[in-house]
């Protein structure tokens, strides 16, 4: 779905909220308050009166549409803007496109990546599964004194993001707590995403994943000698990981670690759904049934 399709398919407002009933309730309204259904239409356009608990609701209560002004095709041309952005799209950006000043632009944002949260997601990688770690940050500015204490990599003071990606699969990533980046935290990451007994996991030489190997099949490539031994290598997360940074020095320059999983599990929900041919509708049926 791309914007010229947004435009055709949803020329009103009613065209909107029409869509969103059938993919929610499938011709029949529900209450979701009660989850009732004996409900009857409010004189007031597009709303409808529950006859159990006495409350009134629209299709958008309940979801990432709900309290809002903006018109539904709006939230819908944003929606399609993230999802074809490959490398993200700024909040700023966002707002230029869709006429709307900057706040709401990141507030629209924020919402939409409710819906591609990746917490609900309970499937365990399987096959060969490749580890990897990156450190996401800003760089150093000219002249600030701590220019030399500033490291890449291990050690380094930026946030740390431990992913796992599937060979030809879906990828998991998220961001270690308390920088701890050690082999209890790596294994229970290990054991949290990835299914140990029909698995092998190839990661790089860290000693952190050391532990690994007692409880499952691991291989490891050392960096500093070759980037592939044979089918041995963890270029498929690398390149996911270049995705990733190119998207936040990129687009948006500076993400606040307090909101940094919510950026990760946007990236993640457009690599694990990149063969999805109706992505847009796969995102609005997450957005309205939570």
């Amino acid at each position: 779905m791309n914007i010229v399709e947004i435009f055709a398919k949803f020329p009103t407002e009613k065209d909107c909220i029409d869509y969103l009933e059938q993919i929610r309730w499938h011709g029949t309204p529900v209450c979701p308050y009660c989850n009732s259904q004996k409900v009857s239409t409010v004189k007031e356009e597009n709303r409808y009166h529950c006859n159990k608990c006495n409350t009134s609701f629209s299709v958008t209560v309940g979801t990432i549409f709900h309290d809002t002004r903006l018109p539904l095709q709006k939230w819908f041309l944003a929606l399609t803007l993230m999802l074809n952005a490959k490398k993200g799209m700024s909040a700023r950006q966002l707002a230029r496109d869709l006429d709307v000043n900057k706040n709401t632009g990141w507030f629209l944002a924020m919402r939409i990546r409710k819906a591609m949260t990746q917490s609900s997601e309970r499937d365990l990688l399987m096959g060969v599964v490749e580890m990897d770690e990156t450190y996401v940050g800003g760089k150093p500015r000219k002249g600030d004194k701590n220019n030399k204490n500033n490291k890449r990599g291990r050690g380094t003071k930026k946030t740390p993001v431990v992913g796992m990606v599937q060979r030809g699969g879906k990828v998991k990533a998220e961001v270690v707590k308390d920088r701890k980046l050690n082999n209890k935290t790596l294994s229970s990451l290990v054991r949290k995403n990835v299914d140990t007994n029909n698995s092998v996991l190839f990661t790089d030489e860290y000693t952190g994943y050391i532990g690994i190997s007692t409880f499952m099949e691991h291989k490891t490539v050392n960096h500093q000698q070759w980037y592939v031994d044979g089918d041995v290598h963890t270029n498929s997360i690398e390149s996911f990981w270049a995705l990733l940074k190119r998207g936040i020095v990129g687009q948006y320059h500076k993400v606040s670690v307090n909101h940094l999983n919510k950026y990760i599990d946007e990236f993640s929900y457009r690599f694990n759904n990149r063969e999805n041919d109706d992505l847009f509708a796969h995102t609005i049926v997450r957005a309205v049934r939570g």
